[in-house]
C-alpha cells in the first residue's frame, strides 16, 4: 500500500522536547498543543515520505494503563490511534513499561500485512532495532525522526541511526510551534474572575490557635476515657497529651476525615459541645465537611434542597453528556469543574437554587461536591500521584466551577441591573 504511518513514542517525543525547551525531561515542565502536534507530525510525515497518511499510532505510559486528560483528548482526533502502556514508580522516578514491545508488535505486523509502504518512527530506544529491521525486511522505508538534543549530542540509539533509511532532526523551532516551557510559579489554575482570592481560600493552612483548640479539647477527651476504665492508671504525660492526634504529615492541612476528628468527644462520639472555633476558621475543602463557621453536625437546611446533577439529568441528556465528555471535554481539571456547573445550572427549575448556591462560597455542598469529585475521576484525574492524593487537581477543579457560577451569576444579574435602570429612568 502506498501510504505511510507514524509511529510515536510519547515519553522520548516529549520528555526530549521538555530537555530541549526546559533544561530537564519532565513532561509536567511544557505545554503541549496536541492539535497542533499532530498536524505537524502529519504534514511533515506526508511531505518526507511523498505518501498519503493512514494513521498516527500515539504510544504512551499511563499508571494502571488509565488514560489520562492527554490521551482523552488524543484518541478522539481524526487518524490518531492511542495505545497506552504501564506507567510506574521505581526509585523515586516514574518508567514506561510495555511501550517499546507494543510499538515493536505494531510496526511488525504493519509491515508483514503491507499496511503502509513507508513507516515513520519517531523514538530513541534501541529495543525497537529488531522491528525496525524486520520491517526493512518486507520492504518498508523506515524514517527516523530525532528531537534534536539539548546538548547537541544524539538522543537516540546510535543502531537505530545506522538501520534507518532515512533520518530527520526536528529542530528547536519545529518544536515550539505546539510546545512551549511553563512558566515556574504558575498557579494551579487561571484565577476566578469575580472571585480572586479562592486559591487562598482553598489553600490556606488551618489557623494555629484552631489546631491548638482541636488538641486540648481531643486531650481533654483521652483524660476522661482513661480516668472511667482504668483508675489506676497513671496521669499521662502532658507532652505528649498536647500533641494534635492528627499530625497531618507536617504539612499544616488537614484532611477532611482529621477535621472530622477534632469534633468528637469520648468514645468515638460526637461531641455536642465542641469548643467555639475562632472568628478566621474557614473552610479548606469545598464540602460540608471540616471546618465551617457553624456549629453541629449533618447537611445544613440551607444546602439540603439543593438538587444535584444526577437528580436534573434524563436519560437522554445523561447519554449526550457522556457523548460530549468522550468527543469534546479535554480533562484539564478547571475545565472539568466549568463543565459540570454548566450542566448543574443549565437545568435547574428555578433560578433560586443557583442564588443559594453563591450564598455558600467557597463552601460546595457536601452532595454535590462528592458528584462533581466522582466526575472528574472519570477523566483520570485525582489519582494516586507519589503516594498522595493530588490536591492541587482538586483545587483546579472546584476553582473551576466557582468561576462557572460566577460567569452564570453575573450574566443574570446585569439584565436585572438594566432593567432597574431602565425603570429608574422611566421614573423620572
Amino acid at each position: 500500500m502506498d501510504r505511510c504511518v507514524v509511529l510515536v513514542d510519547a515519553g522520548y517525543l516529549l520528555g526530549a522536547a521538555a530537555s530541549l525547551l526546559a533544561g530537564e525531561p519532565a513532561r509536567s515542565r511544557i505545554t503541549v498543543d496536541h492539535a497542533a502536534l499532530i498536524q505537524q507530525l502529519r504534514e511533515r510525515a506526508e511531505a518526507d515520505t511523498e505518501q498519503p497518511l493512514l494513521r498516527i499510532y500515539w504510544f504512551d505510559g499511563a499508571p494502571d494503563r488509565v488514560p489520562q486528560p492527554e490521551h482523552r483528548r488524543l484518541r478522539v482526533m481524526p487518524r490518531v490511534t492511542v495505545r497506552l502502556g504501564a506507567l510506574t514508580r521505581s526509585d523515586g522516578r516514574w518508567a514506561q513499561k510495555g511501550v517499546d514491545a507494543a510499538m515493536h508488535a505494531e510496526l511488525t505486523e504493519l509491515a508483514r500485512n503491507r499496511a503502509c509502504s513507508d513507516v515513520v518512527l519517531v523514538t530513541g530506544d534501541g529495543d525497537l532495532l529488531p522491528g525496525l529491521m524486520s520491517a526493512k525486511e518486507h520492504g518498508v522505508a523506515v524514517h527516523l525522526w530525532a528531537v534534536q538534543a539539548a546538548d547537541g549530542d544524539y538522543n537516540q540509539s546510535e543502531d537505530l541511526v545506522a538501520e534507518a533509511d532515512e533520518r530527520r532532526v526536528l529542530d528547536r523551532a519545529w518544536i515550539t510551534q505546539a510546545v512551549r516551557a511553563k512558566e515556574t510559579g504558575g498557579a494551579c489554575a487561571p484565577a476566578p474572575v469575580t472571585r480572586p482570592d479562592i486559591a487562598a481560600i482553598l489553600s490556606a493552612p488551618l489557623p494555629e490557635s484552631a489546631l491548638a483548640a482541636s488538641a486540648e479539647r481531643a486531650s481533654r477527651a483521652a483524660r476522661a476515657e482513661a480516668a472511667r476504665t482504668e483508675e489506676a492508671a497513671p496521669a499521662p504525660d502532658e507532652s505528649t497529651a498536647a500533641a494534635p492526634p492528627h499530625s497531618h504529615g507536617g504539612k499544616g492541612v488537614p484532611t477532611p476525615k482529621d477535621l472530622a476528628g477534632t469534633l468528637r468527644g469520648p468514645a468515638g462520639q460526637p461531641d455536642r459541645h465542641p469548643a467555639p472555633q475562632p472568628a478566621g476558621a474557614t473552610l479548606r475543602w469545598s464540602s460540608d465537611r471540616g471546618w465551617v463557621e457553624r456549629g453541629g453536625l449533618g447537611e445544613p437546611a440551607e444546602t439540603a434542597s439543593l438538587p444535584t446533577l444526577a437528580q436534573l439529568t434524563s436519560a437522554e441528556q445523561r447519554w449526550a453528556d457522556r457523548e460530549e465528555d468522550i468527543t469534546t471535554v479535554g480533562g484539564d481539571p478547571f475545565e472539568v469543574g466549568q463543565v459540570f456547573a454548566r450542566r448543574w445550572m443549565e437545568r435547574l427549575p428555578e433560578t433560586v437554587h443557583l442564588q443559594k448556591l453563591s450564598t455558600l462560597y467557597p463552601r460546595i455542598p457536601h452532595r454535590i461536591d462528592g458528584e462533581l469529585l466522582r466526575y472528574a475521576a472519570r477523566f483520570g484525574l485525582l489519582a494516586h500521584k507519589d503516594d498522595q492524593i493530588d490536591e492541587h487537581d482538586r483545587y483546579a477543579i472546584r476553582a473551576g466551577f466557582w468561576r462557572e457560577i460566577d460567569v452564570r451569576a453575573a450574566a443574570d444579574h446585569a439584565p436585572a441591573a438594566e432593567k432597574a435602570g431602565r425603570s429608574s429612568s422611566a421614573g423620572d
